[in-house]
């Protein structure tokens, strides 16, 4: 009994496994082609050959047999060919194309859909003509319009000086040439082109702006210069080592004038990033010089005998006050260091040094007070007996020391170059204003 109700459980399972490995091993039957309702192959002809008839491909055959539709004829461009192939494929009905369309060996049916193309641009550029007149008198009219607000006097009242004003008028007018190009491109409805051209535009501002850096990095300092001025019209300076008085700034360098009467230009790059000393900004000005005195002498009385000398000159200034110090001890005898201040407005100022110089000198001499040679001898040793150097004549007379009413001060060279400075900015192009704020 065991042994029928195990067989008849394996026939069971046997029986319910079978229908699924036979639907499993069963192979995909390929998916029929529906041809009801399938339009016939007169009728896409009929309808591939109106299309094509339509585009002007009449040269082109058309047949179609058991929804293929063959292609044949001889065509002058070869794109059309891959047109036509194109549209019979998405035709109901057609189940494959055979192009044997091919490109025609004759050189005028080849040369013909190019004049037929120029003749049809022709015709488009002659019908878009007044659009192309409107375009072209809108740009011109705010171009002119932008040079015509560009000289009014507004803007010299709006910029601090006429170089600044120049800027302002510039981009006034750039701004009116882009507004022109942009109404223009919008009116013949080619707007979407201005961003292609502002990129351009952009790519190439960029590398001409690295091409010409130290340009536009002198023409930023000289707006900076024009804003906030340094110096002013015949200041005496000194820039980066050049002493001179200054004649004009321009968009490009600044002019000096040099104390020997040459020329100096100076970018004003280098200017605007450079040691300016301006020596007119304050009039008062101290001049210093060291003398050297015999070491054995009274150091404190003589300081102080060169002090009194300074202080009787008239052009010595009372405050600041005159300083004498003991700078230092050499071999040759002690150094004191005079300095002294002056009105550089009344006063010049190589000119007084040089009168300071001398006056303390002869107050020092008068007094007693040695001022130590610094002639050194060399003697050769074995060179036997050289012939002695003649004797040198008798030290004159040191004179008594000048009253200070003697010789008045002269005046100072520097100011000889302002009669120069002042013929030479005749000449246009100054950006120097007295006006002007000042650092």
């Amino acid at each position: 009994m065991w042994r029928r109700f195990l067989f008849v459980c394996l026939l069971a399972t046997l029986g319910g496994q079978a229908p699924a490995q036979e639907d499993t091993a069963a192979p995909l039957a390929p998916r029929a082609l529906a041809v009801e309702d399938a339009p016939s192959d007169d009728a896409i002809a009929a309808r591939l050959s109106a299309i094509v008839a339509a585009l002007g491909h009449g040269e082109i055959a058309v047949s179609v047999e058991a929804g293929v539709v063959t292609l044949e004829g001889d065509i002058a461009d070869p794109a059309v060919s891959q047109d036509v192939a194109g549209i019979a494929e998405r035709l109901e009905g057609v189940v494959a194309v055979r192009n044997d369309l091919a490109a025609s060996d004759d050189i005028a049916q080849q040369i013909d859909p190019a004049f037929t193309r120029f003749r049809t641009r022709a015709d488009q550029f002659v019908a878009r003509l007044p659009l192309f007149f409107l375009a072209a008198s809108a740009f011109a009219a705010l171009v002119a319009l932008g040079i015509v607000l560009a000289r009014l006097r507004f803007w010299d009242r709006l910029a601090p000086n006429t170089f600044i004003a120049g800027i302002y008028r510039q981009a006034f007018r750039v701004a009116c040439g882009i507004a022109g190009i942009v109404v223009a491109l919008d009116l013949l409805g080619a707007a979407a082109l201005l961003g292609t051209i502002l990129g351009a535009a952009g790519i190439v501002g960029l590398a001409i702006g690295f091409a010409v850096r130290d340009t536009v990095e002198n023409f930023v300092a000289s707006v900076m210069l024009s804003l906030r001025q340094p110096f002013r019209p015949n200041d005496l300076v000194e820039i980066e080592g050049d002493v001179g008085r200054v004649i004009r700034l321009t968009s490009r360098a600044t002019i000096l004038l040099s104390l020997d009467g040459n020329h100096i230009r100076i970018p004003n790059a280098t200017v605007f990033k450079g040691r300016i000393v301006n020596y007119t900004q304050n009039p008062a000005r101290r001049f210093v010089f060291d003398i050297g005195i015999d070491p054995d002498a009274d150091l404190e009385a003589t300081r102080l005998l060169a002090q009194d000398a300074l202080k009787a000159q008239p052009f010595v200034l009372d405050n600041p006050e005159e300083l004498v110090w003991i700078e230092n001890i050499t071999e040759s005898g002690a150094i004191l260091r005079v300095t002294g201040w002056i009105d550089q407005d009344a006063t010049g100022f190589v000119t007084a040094r040089g009168d300071a110089i001398r006056l303390v000198k002869d107050a020092i001499e008068a007094a007693g007070v040695a001022i130590p040679d610094t002639t050194y001898r060399i003697r050769l040793e074995g060179a036997g007996d050289l012939p002695r150097p003649p004797a040198r004549p008798p030290a004159r007379e040191t004179p008594a020391p000048r009253t200070p009413t003697e010789r008045p001060p002269r005046q100072s060279e520097e100011k000889a170059l302002i009669p120069l400075v002042a013929a030479e900015r005749q000449e246009t192009g100054d950006l120097l204003a007295r006006d002007a704020p000042r650092e």
